[in-house]
């Protein structure tokens, strides 16, 4: 009688049902948005079309760019399809070069970032083996000014019991997921009303609805990390996830388990948003920087030095400002602003 085969080491998914046997071995089509990205989409494309197995489709979004696109993607002739989109954002492009998809699985493929050639190989075997996962990523590299510091999965966990709780908490998925086409189709896609974190909220939405996801923990992708990172950015990424669980409580039925969750997550985004608002505010010398320093300090789970540093903030914000601005040059980051290393 022949032995089962020995679980992949670079797997992580819930337990799987008993008696479990392979699937087959899926196809993909990969989902490109691009706006103006002439300059770097060659590089994203060439790297899918370079995978040890190769996609079944490449579909570009061009989402109303005012560069290039068709130039950019003609050497690579008919291999990839390119719809001409009014600009409408990456979320609407998305879905719309989704529609005409094939493939068993949907990728998403940033049109900044890179894979490596055995990406879709490793995303297929984690598919055949675990034929009831609909939700599948890999690890990535963290890519900055060209070098690469870091890995995802270094820095966060990939949940394996309680997906539909942990998705409430934080995204667990690096950026580049690849979606069962039928459980996309059922989910309606990507929210296009969401200018940031549409990603997480087709996972909540898929999670919530109970479909299972997987990872392989290599890191098989490039992440370019940019400059857009800074507390401007985070204030505003911050205030989209409290928005984002928002909406998920209002339009779901929810677990106590998921309650309690989403409402630890929203206390500790809001209050990370206003750090990141205070801080900005006092190294810019803008505006408003006593109320924002006033509202952290008052803030429930604001940790208590943050919470004096801002109530001094209110009383001298002038001589505060000028430390924290001290501190961030030499860092050459605000301290809100996430390291990659």
């Amino acid at each position: 009688m022949t032995s089962p085969p020995r679980p992949d080491p670079a797997f992580a998914a819930p337990e799987s049902p008993p008696s479990m046997a392979p699937g087959p071995r899926p196809t993909f089509s990969v989902v490109v948005a691009a706006y103006d990205a002439a300059h770097e989409i060659g590089a994203a494309v060439g790297s899918a079309l370079a995978q040890t197995e190769p996609p079944l489709e490449i579909l570009v979004g061009d989402d109303g760019s005012s560069d290039d696109i068709a130039g950019a993607l003609a050497p690579f002739g008919d291999r990839v399809r390119l719809s001409r989109l009014p600009h409408r954002g990456a979320a609407s492009a998305s879905n719309d070069v989704a529609r005409e998809a094939r493939g068993d699985f949907l990728v998403i493929l940033d049109a900044d970032d890179t894979w490596d050639p055995r990406r879709l190989e490793r995303l297929g075997d984690l598919a055949q083996a675990r034929p009831d996962l609909d939700l599948l990523t890999t690890d990535a590299w963290f890519v900055v000014d060209g070098a690469r510091r870091g890995t995802f999965y270094a820095a966060n966990d990939f949940a394996t019991v309680e997906q539909d709780v942990e998705i409430l908490r934080r995204t667990y998925f690096f950026a580049h997921v690849a979606v069962r086409r039928s459980a996309w189709e059922r989910a309606g896609g990507f929210a296009e009303d969401l200018a940031r974190g549409y990603d997480w909220d087709l996972q909540l939405r898929l999670l919530l609805s109970g479909v299972r996801a997987g990872c392989v923990l290599e890191p098989l992708a490039d992440y370019a990390v940019h400059d857009s990172s800074l507390s401007a950015d985070r204030w505003e990424s911050m205030t989209a996830r409290v928005e984002l669980l928002d909406r998920a409580e209002r339009t779901h039925r929810l677990s106590e388990r998921q309650t309690a969750a989403l409402h630890d997550a929203r206390r500790l985004y809001r209050v990370r948003g206003l750090d990141a608002r205070a801080e900005k505010l006092l190294i810019e010398g803008g505006r408003g920087r006593r109320r924002a320093n006033l509202e952290l300090a008052i803030a429930s789970g604001a940790g208590r030095r943050r919470r004096a540093l801002a109530a001094a903030a209110v009383l001298a914000p002038g001589v505060v400002g000028r430390r924290v601005r001290r501190k961030a040059e030499r860092r050459g980051r605000a301290a809100t602003d996430r390291s990659v290393a």
